[in-house]
């Protein structure tokens, strides 16, 4: 806490009493005296108003009641990276825990120095650093040019989750001093992102895990980004509002995590623009809203050319109440694992079984692996409990006799084959 405000504390992310907030106004508030911040709550039950006070509108607020004044002395505007750091993962300097001292030489005197063994070690961890965690640590800069760098040259893998970062250039000069980045985690800051695409400096050219959730990011500021990302391999945008606005192009083509759960402004029509990322391996898309989907390219019986590379995809906690959505997905040529709980669809005491029978490549559900012995009972009690519908659909067990109306095929796409295959 200080009174010494930064210089653009507008925008700035801040924290009072455990509370985060970004600051919209600094100035004064009549008919109080003094300098008053107007800040803007995460959670807006902490506040009182608009950012309007008897009848000035001082600042805008998303919540009718998610603005308050506090005074900057109240205020915990954050400290730079290396602070943070150093709090997190060594002591504060001072003697050694022992009270040892030790000689060392200045010129052509002999003085005595108290823990100078402790301080050099502990230099020493800094850089051994490489996988770190500084979750609600209050970074909120990079701090002094070339400090990180010179403290810490090692780390990989960094978590800065639930800081006050506000902004992305910000993220840039901390991620420049950091040559071996490979994970960085950044929920719970929110960040302004650039409004054109930054060019690309080779900040995060080893960067592989890039985690983004509830941070603010909307799906042209990540394409926008993405371009200095070249060897990305997963990207996590839980909890931002995203709506799927344009295709990827020449950007993300090394991707093969994409989380994109509690967005629920996507619909199926905006998954088919990510539907051609060739390296797409696992998709999660829970919590979407999500109750059907469609791949047009192809018919009853055959692949699609979209996803491709799909092997896994979770949508648990969505609108799945039809089969129709199960008989799509054994449209993809290359899924092998589905995540589908608590979905309306499967309520029901036979439901697992009914996928496994209705997606063939199938090899685990539910995080469970499918044994072979479990997918033949499955198909055959699928086949016995359709059965007589089957024929009365006009099919037969004799397949050049057998001719199974549309309505039919359309609900059951695979039946025809698994009578075939058990005839053989």
């Amino acid at each position: 806490m200080s009174d010494i405000l930064p210089l653009d504390v507008i925008g700035r992310r801040v924290e009072v009493n455990g509370e985060f907030a970004t600051v919209r106004f600094c100035g004064a508030v009549p008919p109080v005296a003094g300098l008053w911040l107007g800040v803007e709550w995460d959670n807006p039950e902490r506040g009182k108003h608009d950012g309007s006070h008897e009848g000035t509108m001082y600042f805008k607020c998303r919540h009718p009641t998610g603005g308050s004044f506090v005074r900057p002395n109240k205020v915990n505007f954050g400290v730079d990276f290396l602070t943070a750091l150093k709090k997190r993962y060594v002591l504060e300097d001072g003697s050694d825990d022992n009270g040892k001292s030790c000689s060392l030489k200045v010129g052509s005197k002999e003085v005595q120095t108290v823990g100078f063994d402790n301080i050099t070690k502990r230099q020493s961890q800094l850089r051994a650093l490489q996988n770190i965690s500084m979750w609600k640590c209050a970074v909120s800069h990079a701090g002094e040019q070339g400090r990180i760098a010179e403290a810490c040259p090692n780390i990989r893998d960094v978590n800065l989750s639930k800081n006050l970062l506000s902004s992305w250039a910000e993220v840039i000069l901390i991620a420049e001093q950091l040559n071996n980045l490979e994970t960085l985690d950044l929920s719970e800051n929110k960040l302004q992102f650039p409004s054109d695409s930054p060019t690309p400096t080779g900040t995060f050219s080893n960067l592989k895990i890039l985690v983004l959730n509830k941070t603010g990011i909307t799906w042209a500021e990540v394409l926008r980004c993405a371009a200095s990302w070249p060897v990305l391999e997963e990207l996590y945008l839980k909890s931002n509002s995203i709506s799927i606005s344009e295709r990827p192009v020449n950007v993300l083509q090394k991707m093969r995590l994409l989380d994109l759960s509690s967005n629920p402004a996507i619909d199926e029509n905006q998954l088919c623009l990510i539907a051609y990322l060739p390296r797409l391996e696992q998709l999660l898309i829970s919590d979407i809203g999500l109750s059907s989907i469609h791949f047009p390219d192809a018919g009853i019986g055959c692949k699609t050319s979209m996803f491709p590379s799909l092997q896994y995809l979770v949508v648990n906690d969505n609108q799945i109440s039809e089969w129709s959505f199960i008989n799509e997905l054994d449209k993809l040529q290359s899924l092998q694992a589905l995540s589908c709980t608590r979905n309306p669809l499967t309520e029901g005491d036979k439901a697992e079984e009914i996928i496994i029978a209705k997606i063939g490549q199938l090899k685990t559900l539910n995080r469970c692996q499918i044994l072979p012995e479990e997918r033949r009972g499955a198909e055959l009690d699928y086949r016995k409990a359709f059965g007589n519908e089957w024929k009365r659909a006009g099919g037969h067990p004799d397949p050049d006799k057998s001719r199974p109306n549309a309505e039919f095929l359309l609900a059951h796409p695979r039946y025809q084959l698994l009578c075939c295959s058990t005839s053989r």
